[in-house]
């Protein structure tokens, strides 16, 4: 199923017709807490796979025996038989807003039936802390603006028992979380705590309003936060339509804030940054942007990492912001975009949104709850007019661009222009709106389509992925939770581009979703499957492995709806020691612990 390696064809090694068996042992035997014996050990190094067995002890990594020396000769408590399986680290998502979601879902789906055992937090510069009790409703309000996560459900489902980042901190470390979880101090947040509505204005920012700023950082960067993260999007606003506080800060104040992390030697800056935005052909202002954070880079010794996408309007916007990347990189700054492994695409179904919902009938439909919708559509005279109001009012979106997720089968998501709404339709010999509502019947209601809008060409994401400049990340998970669902780019990454494409190594595309993440942030003991690691580790069946379908789900707080997204292939993922999932299900168990810069 995999690329060859120097050793030979991983798929010769894993060999076949394995159980994935787990047995207990018992008595004066046992030596290990867990002994997994006989899979593929893919590091996350980089380093050539080999057949190993892998000993855990309490939370930690204690041997890797190669089988050809013979393997782990004592016995463990619990034995894996991973004969045919890969054994991996567990993967590091350094690009989350889980920030709330973990204190009502505390396994963290969707992230965690695709091999996530650690994520950070508090990205793109919204987080909820530091934070007055009088602000609380604020920072939700712009976190639900920004990432689409319900203002109630963050209300309602965390304690907000804190005020300092600090404070914070130790909340989220008193939940039960099945993953590793760390934080990033948001700039919107520390605009807010010091500046309140001014935080919000065009003008710089005070020296008085730098150095509070300054300070509050510091106490979080002491508390062991694990960077810091802005944003400088003007797309991303809070609930009145202003840009987000921040957007419009100084170089001098981005850069006093990079200083701090300077000073502890610790932590990573975060940005969605301004790209391509107000800007002339020659990208004056994105050469700008980037300028600004070689030298907070160079100043503070830290690493700065952004998002980073294709898109068709700037199609060649990437290339050239890696570029200028490199150019500060050249004179000492580390700069590091980030991407995803496939299309940002907006998700639309029965129980989410529609193309046609700009229509009066359509619009009817959308509002109906309970199991309304389905049956609404079942009425063949409500049906026509749906069909009807759809031909005058026509699609909010490109049809050519809208892809079928196959009905019954892995989802797909190489956009193929087979597989698009107005390509089935005219293959069904009917409209657009018809095919919608017959694939909606087949499936009783659970058809998902996909309109990428950020990277919209693979080739482009294969680009960016090609370059060991750009890291893994924007996977987004606990956001935009009615739009998308790409938490699940692991399993892509892996059963796409490595098992399908062929186009890296399973010991490259490993190192990516690994230790090349968890160094980036700071990440200690994680990522690696080497004695004397963290035992996050994944055991994947790789012929198994497969993307389920998205699937709408009404599970937050309040009954508020959101996307998930289940996969195949996983048989056992551990968190410092201790199985948190087996085959898609969680144990029970919640081992994960807090991140922090300064452990």
């Amino acid at each position: 199923m995999y690329p060859a390696t120097p050793e030979g064809t991983l798929d010769h090694r894993l060999g076949r017709g394995a159980t994935g068996r787990v047995s207990e042992g018992t008595g004066d035997s046992v030596t290990y807490d867990i002994v997994i014996r006989g899979g593929v050990v893919v590091d996350g190094t980089g380093a050539a796979a080999e057949r190993a067995d892998v000993a855990v002890s309490d939370d930690r990594i204690v041997a890797v025996e190669p089988c050809e020396s013979g393997g782990i000769g004592e016995r463990g408590r619990r034995e894996i038989d991973a004969d045919g399986r890969i054994v991996t680290p567990g993967f590091v998502d350094i690009h989350t807003h889980l920030d709330a979601q973990l204190a009502w879902d505390p396994i963290g789906t969707s992230s965690c039936w695709h091999g996530v055992t650690s994520v950070v937090m508090g990205n793109c510069g919204v987080t909820f802390a530091p934070c007055r009790p009088a602000d609380r409703a604020y920072l939700a309000e712009m976190m639900e603006s920004v990432e689409d996560i319900p203002r109630d459900a963050i209300l309602d489902g965390l304690p907000w028992d804190w005020e300092t980042y600090g404070e914070y901190y130790d909340s989220i470390e008193r939940m039960p979380t099945g993953p590793n979880t760390g934080g990033l101090v948001g700039h919107c947040a520390l605009r807010t705590y010091v500046m309140g509505e001014r935080g919000l204005h065009e003008a710089p920012a005070t020296a008085d309003d730098v150095a509070a700023m300054v300070d509050l950082l510091d106490e979080a960067m002491s508390a062991g936060a694990l960077g810091f993260s802005t944003s400088r999007t003007l797309l991303h606003k809070v609930p009145d339509g202003r840009p987000v506080p921040g957007t419009f800060a100084a170089p001098d104040e981005l850069i006093a804030l990079a200083d701090v992390l300077g000073r502890h030697r610790a932590g990573v800056y975060e940005g969605a940054m301004r790209l391509g935005e107000r800007d002339d052909d020659e990208l004056t202002a994105t050469r700008a942007e980037l300028a600004w954070m070689g030298e907070a880079s160079r100043r503070s010794g830290r690493p700065i990492s952004f998002g980073l996408t294709q898109s068709d309007r700037r199609p060649d916007l990437y290339r050239r912001v890696i570029r200028f990347a490199r150019d500060e990189n050249a004179t000492g700054a580390s700069i590091r975009p980030q991407t995803t492994a496939r299309g940002v695409g907006i998700l639309f179904g029965l129980e989410s949104r529609t193309p046609f919902d700009r229509a009066p009938a359509w619009k009817q439909l959308r509002a109906e709850v309970n199991g309304r919708k389905l049956q609404l559509l079942r009425d063949a005279a409500f049906r026509q007019r749906l069909i009807a109001e759809a031909d005058v009012h026509g699609s909010g979106v490109d049809l050519h661009r809208l892809f079928v997720l196959p009905p019954g089968g892995p989802a797909r998501y190489d956009c193929d222009p087979a597989s698009s709404l107005t390509a089935i339709a005219a293959a069904r010999g009917v409209s657009p709106a018809a095919a919608f509502i017959e694939l909606v019947l087949e499936t009783d209601g659970a058809l998902v389509c996909n309109m990428p809008f950020l990277n919209q060409r693979l080739d482009a994401v294969e680009e960016m992925l090609d370059d060991p400049l750009v890291t893994l990340g924007l996977a987004d998970a606990g956001a935009h939770v009615g739009q998308i669902m790409d938490a699940s780019q692991p399993t892509f990454l892996l059963s796409y581009w490595v098992g399908e494409r062929r186009r890296w190594s399973l010991e490259e595309a490993v190192r990516r979703l690994t230790s090349d993440t968890a160094d980036l942030f700071g990440i200690r003991d994680r990522g690696r499957v080497v004695e004397g690691a963290f035992a996050d580790i994944n055991v994947i069946d790789p012929d198994a492995l497969s993307l389920e379908q998205p699937e709408f789900v009404y599970d937050f707080p309040g009954g508020a709806g959101r996307y998930v997204q289940r996969a195949t292939g996983y048989e056992h993922t551990i968190v410092n020691g201790k199985p948190f999932m087996e085959h898609g299900e969680h144990t029970g168990v919640l081992a994960g612990r807090m991140l922090r810069s300064t452990r």
